[in-house]
């Protein structure tokens, strides 16, 4: 019994810290209505790059979500298009009867209440519109439009990781903090991983195992996911995401057509 005991305080413990350690350094935002939208620079001035582009953002979550998760979302823009279009879902929409999947001309990487956002795909070049025009099908066949649950989904990670897996072309690897990405659509229990080179099995997103050449190797235990990646040297945990060397890859580019 005390054995036990210990363990738990210690998991509790370890729990305690990394929510610190994930929570250092975002902006602390007592008002969502004066926290910061503002752009960050990471995506290109559409006014003057012709090429077609899309990238997939996600930044911690506003408030306490925030310590536990991200948010993602996809935007794209077709080659010499003068803005870009945005694909995401938004809980609060739901609460407004509103659908809770937001297409827009927003700014790509704008901070999302505070939190700057970082880049977890980025394609471009030849081939790139037709990938767009998928994506724009994908996203629309979307089937939890009118429903939104932080945990464990459907949510704005199960929509991003719902379109990826029709575009392999992506080879998306969420972060660990994507909480309701493992939430497969339509009942399924066996499907692609979010990134296409591999698969998985998952329980409602709160039970299920992941392994693809991306990803590496996953865990979902109650939503939180713990996980190895042998090509990036990095582990997965919950709240605090990769621990590892951190490396920039250059934009991806589709091969070209013969």
């Amino acid at each position: 019994m005390r054995k036990c005991l210990r363990i738990s305080c210690a998991a509790i413990l370890l729990v305690l810290i990394a929510a610190a350690i994930g929570s250092w350094g975002r902006v602390s935002v007592a008002d969502w209505r004066t926290a910061s939208r503002e752009p960050a620079g990471i995506a290109p001035d559409p006014a003057i790059t012709q090429e077609a582009i899309v990238q997939v953002y996600g930044a911690r979550a506003y408030s306490w979500r925030g310590t536990f998760g991200v948010h993602t979302w996809i935007a794209v823009k077709p080659t010499g298009a003068p803005a870009y279009t945005v694909y995401e879902v938004i809980g609060w929409r739901a609460y407004y009867d509103e659908p809770v999947l937001a297409i827009s001309e927003r700014a790509p990487d704008a901070r999302w209440f505070g939190n700057v956002p970082e880049v977890f795909a980025d394609l471009r070049g030849d081939g790139v519109d037709d990938v767009i025009k998928r994506i724009d099908k994908i996203a629309r066949s979307y089937p939890y439009v009118n429903s939104y649950s932080v945990w464990p989904g459907p949510n704005s990670n199960t929509f991003t990781a719902f379109v990826a897996r029709d575009i392999p072309e992506l080879k998306l690897d969420l972060p660990p903090t994507a909480i309701g990405k493992d939430y497969l659509t339509n009942g399924s229990v066996v499907s692609k991983s979010p990134s296409g080179t591999g698969f998985q099995f998952s329980l409602f997103g709160l039970l299920g195992v992941l392994a693809g050449v991306e990803e590496g190797v996953e865990l979902n235990f109650l939503g939180l996911t713990f996980g190895l990646d042998p090509l990036d040297l990095s582990l997965k945990l919950p709240i605090v995401g990769r621990v590892g060397p951190k490396t920039s890859s250059p934009p991806a580019r589709l091969p070209e057509q013969i």
